[in-house]
This record gives structure tokens, sequence and C-alpha cells, in this order.
């Protein structure tokens, strides 16, 4: 399962996407819309991105983690559009025989996945003012349109 989707993300049905009998371990990984980022308050997230390209690399990461790891089934899920706080952004989940390996794909997934994949946030403040963040990059204002380090 790699998908991106503009509806709340069904955690089971993540889960349930890397079952296996052979898996000793599932490790399921769930982000949310945090209150508080670096003591700002947050109103709301929006998430917009290129479609058939972020699926490709998503897919590419779940290939990837498959050659580094042993692992059995990968399911990444994406939100995309506005999400208030304590919404779901993404969901990651992997199935292995050991949890060794599951605990280090799933880290490796999450971390990738938020570098390389064309997934913009925007980040919407309780003061009025919105951030832009992309993979990779530094954030960038919306109010200023100069790069924040």
């Amino acid at each position: 399962m790699i998908q991106l989707t503009d509806k709340p993300i069904d955690s089971a049905a993540v889960i349930e996407a890397v079952a296996a009998d052979e898996a000793g371990a599932v490790l399921f990984f769930l982000g949310t819309t945090r209150k508080r980022t670096e003591g700002r308050e947050t109103a709301s997230l929006d998430y917009t991105t290129y479609r058939p390209m972020a699926l490709s690399e998503m897919k590419k990461l779940a290939v990837e983690a498959t050659t580094k790891w042993p692992l059995i089934k990968v399911a990444i899920t994406h939100r995309t559009g506005h999400l208030e706080v304590g919404e779901a952004s993404v969901a990651i989940a992997v199935s292995a025989a050991h949890r060794k390996e599951a605990f280090a794909a799933g880290e490796w997934l999450i971390d990738t996945l938020k570098e390389q994949v064309p997934i913009w946030k925007k980040e919407n403040w309780a003061d009025g003012q919105c951030d832009w963040v992309h993979p990779g990059l530094s954030d960038l204002s919306q109010t200023s349109g100069e790069r924040v380090e």
C-alpha cells in the first residue's frame, strides 16, 4: 500500500496492509499535527504535492527499504489537503521477521520520505502568519519570501 489521500488515514488498513504470517514484528508510525512547533502555536497544516512524482518516489523508497533490510511488506500513506491539530499526516508500517530490522527501516523511511518526496507543507500559525516547508530544504517564509535559517 503506497498512497496519497485527502481523507483521514485509516490506521487499521495501513497495519493490515503489512500483515504476514512470517512477520514476528510489525512497526507502525503515525505522524500527527502538533499544537506547538519551536514555541509557535500551530493553527493547521496544508499539504500539497505533485501526485505522480510523489507516488513514484514513495514506491522507490519502499523498494529501497526492502533492499536495505529483510522486510516482508511496506506501507506508506500521506495526507494531502488541510489538516487540523491532532490529525494524522503520515503513516508508515513495515513487517519483518524481527523487531530490530523493522525499527531501523521505519525510522529510515520517515526520515527519507521527509527529505526526498515532493510533498510541501504549509504551516498556518495561530498568529495568522504561515511558512512553507519543502522536503530537504530550509523553511521558505510565505510572508517575506525569504529563506528562514
